[in-house]
């Protein structure tokens, strides 16, 4: 407030006004202050005409500016008015305050403050939302996520169960291959020379241990150990 009353800059208006408006000021800083509320310097002040100071309530401030409010005007009743107004007012809420004929402006200073109150209450509330609103947003962003991994890693485990059962079917088509070309050695008995028996017998070795070799089954699989699906593979799943 002392910084204000010095400032020549700042309330550029008739001096029973100015000292009007400090007046104002004043009382509504120390009632701010009797309240538990901040009283700061105000940064909010656009125009020479005019003065203010902002009143933090719960972390949240709000500039309270007082000026002429007809100050072109040459009617001197209309003249001598000064208007209070409080910064970003929202739709549908108060925030111009004037004398009054049942009531001065001086007198209106509880309700401006009660204003100030409503609108720190609306603010924490609509906070508190907000953060209620991201938590949950997060919440199904993770959900969403772990969704998206399971199925990444579902579709790498159903890859290789699909390569597996490839190479089991192959085994299997083989193995049936060799146990017909057993059938068919057994059965030429002497109709066939000792050498080309020979070499069928050698085929025939090779190829048991071929599809041993490739059967899946062979051995008891073990689970696979699917990798971090990628940022990339979690987005297009």
């Amino acid at each position: 407030m002392a910084a204000l009353k010095d400032d020549d800059g700042q309330l550029v208006i008739p001096a029973a006004l100015r000292r009007r408006s400090l007046l104002l000021l004043q009382a509504l800083a120390a009632e701010a202050v009797r309240r538990g509320y901040e009283v700061r310097q105000s940064r909010s002040c656009y125009s020479r005409r005019e003065g203010g100071v902002d009143v933090a309530v719960d972390g949240f401030a709000y500039a309270v500016t007082v000026k002429q409010e007809f100050p072109q005007s040459t009617n001197p009743e209309r003249s001598a008015r000064i208007v209070v107004e409080l910064d970003h007012g929202r739709s549908g809420r108060p925030g111009r305050w004037r004398d009054q004929k049942c009531r001065a402006l001086e007198d209106a200073l509880g309700v401006i403050l009660g204003e100030i109150e409503a609108r720190a209450l609306e603010e924490a509330q609509r906070r508190k939302s907000e953060r209620r609103a991201m938590a949950e947003r997060e919440v199904g962003w993770r959900a969403a996520m772990e969704e998206a991994r399971q199925r990444v890693v579902r579709d790498q485990l159903a890859e290789v169960l699909r390569e597996e059962a490839g190479r089991w079917q192959e085994a299997a088509v083989l193995g049936a291959y060799c146990d017909a070309l057993e059938r068919r050695l057994a059965q030429q008995g002497d109709a066939v020379d000792e050498p080309t028996m020979e070499s069928a017998r050698r085929w025939l070795e090779w190829a048991h241990e071929f599809v041993q070799a490739i059967d899946p089954l062979d051995r008891l699989p073990e689970m696979p150990a699917p990798r971090e699906p990628t940022s990339e593979e979690l987005s297009a799943s």
